[in-house]
């Protein structure tokens, strides 16, 4: 009871915290008026969905990516279903609020007694799939008291996290009440058994499949292949400011056929204005392209192609890894062979230990540093290896959403 108490405080402190917070920053107010009378908006739209419910929650973005494999699994297996699909935070559903693989999208009300109890009453789903770890103590109760199968999908588990300390009681009854988990690796496993939870499988990543499959689909970017052409391009993906300010520093020691397409993880326009400051004269934004213009780096100020970018690219820049919480997804890119380059605060994600370790990728702390490996691919031997070594291991990795949809078969 302490520790539910405790949970409760916590909860009421962060919804406090993001109130505060919306008087300054954006991505706080979509948080918050997003949720305005939002019970009353889910139970009007699915008033009228006759169909059974699926409930997938994900915490933002990243998850949906690997979640939606499933999702779209489900969606061409069970259609007579309709899929819920739930966001925790506004980077996912403000961008993918309209996707089409998922019948209803809502965000998730705040965590709490009441709001769990009516979402359930409203949804009632057949099937709960949370992805990869983001867990609520108030939703993960009600379900199982309702006894409706619930399965955590792509989780992985290091003995640094809550759920293995001594403190960690109300997140292992979390875990617990999971019907089934399917999780990343053998050491999640092994840690799951120690604290008594024996209802998990290795499945992999389901990331991979993801990739794999967008990698197949072909967008043409006419911008991109016009700064592109007759030049190798380093593709900065989902950049922060440590990341921006080091390709900067790198600009005048890059061999000089290379260019940079910088694909900033915030692109909000104060953002936007510091990386032009900083850049100057060698820049030029995506949304005010000229053609024939001969900057040397392209600043893409929108969001939502930065996978289908990679396709331009001959070797990226993984954005995050100077940063607490480490390197952004290194799959989007490594799935078309470029060789991947980031900062040394990856060992959080399994895929960016593996991909330096296998030679596909290498940890940067200097711009002179990754000069030195851009000119080092004057050797087609040299790239090729890399790049192949890249490629083979994100297709090597495929298969997780097939083992994740052969369980859920026994529940619907």
């Amino acid at each position: 009871m302490i520790n539910v108490l405790l949970y409760k405080l916590a909860i009421g402190a962060y919804a406090l915290g993001i109130r505060v917070a919306a008087l300054f920053k954006p991505k706080a107010r979509l948080f918050i008026d997003g949720r305005i009378g939002l019970l009353d908006k889910i139970k009007s739209q699915l008033s009228k969905e006759q169909k059974p419910r699926i409930w997938v929650h994900c915490a933002s973005l990243g998850e949906f990516e690997q979640g939606r494999p499933v999702i779209e699994a489900l969606k061409e297996k069970y259609p007579q279903y309709a899929i819920v699909l739930t966001f925790f935070s506004p980077s996912g559903y403000e961008v993918r609020k309209d996707y089409n693989g998922a019948d209803h999208i809502f965000y998730l009300p705040v965590d709490n007694h009441h709001n769990a109890e009516a979402f359930l009453d409203i949804v009632k789903p057949q099937l709960c799939l949370f992805i990869k770890y983001e867990l609520w103590y108030f939703y993960l109760s009600g379900i199982a008291k309702r006894n409706i199968p619930s399965l955590l999908v792509s989780a992985i588990f290091n003995n640094n996290q809550g759920f293995f300390k001594w403190y960690g009681g109300l997140q292992r009854k979390m875990l617990d009440s999971f019907t089934h988990l399917f999780v990343q690796d053998q050491n999640s496993i092994d840690l799951l058994s120690g604290i008594g939870i024996t209802t998990a499988t290795v499945s992999g990543d389901t990331r991979f499949d993801r990739v794999v499959k967008a990698a197949q689909q072909t967008v043409e970017l006419p911008i991109a292949k016009e700064f592109c052409a007759q030049h190798k391009v380093l593709i900065a993906g989902s950049s922060w400011g440590d990341d921006e300010r080091l390709l900067y520093n790198t600009l005048s020691i890059l061999p000089a056929d290379w260019r940079i397409i910088l694909v900033p993880h915030e692109v909000h326009s104060a953002h936007i204005a510091e990386i032009e400051k900083l850049y100057g004269n060698e820049v030029i934004k995506w949304s005010t392209w000229e053609q024939g213009n001969d900057k040397k780096v392209l600043l893409v100020d929108k969001v939502g192609f930065l996978l289908q970018l990679y396709r331009y690219g001959t070797v990226a820049f993984i954005g995050g890894g100077y940063g607490k919480a480490g390197v952004h997804n290194v799959l989007e890119a490594a799935v078309y062979g470029l060789p991947c380059f980031y900062g040394p605060v990856f060992h959080q994600f399994i895929e960016a230990i593996e991909l330096v370790s296998e030679g596909g990728a290498q940890v940067i702390n200097k711009p002179e540093e990754l000069a030195a490996a851009l000119k080092s691919f004057e050797s087609d031997a040299v790239y090729n290896k890399v790049s192949s070594t890249a490629k083979h291991y994100v297709l090597s990795k495929q298969g997780a959403t097939d083992k994740v949809m052969a369980r859920i078969g026994e529940y619907l």
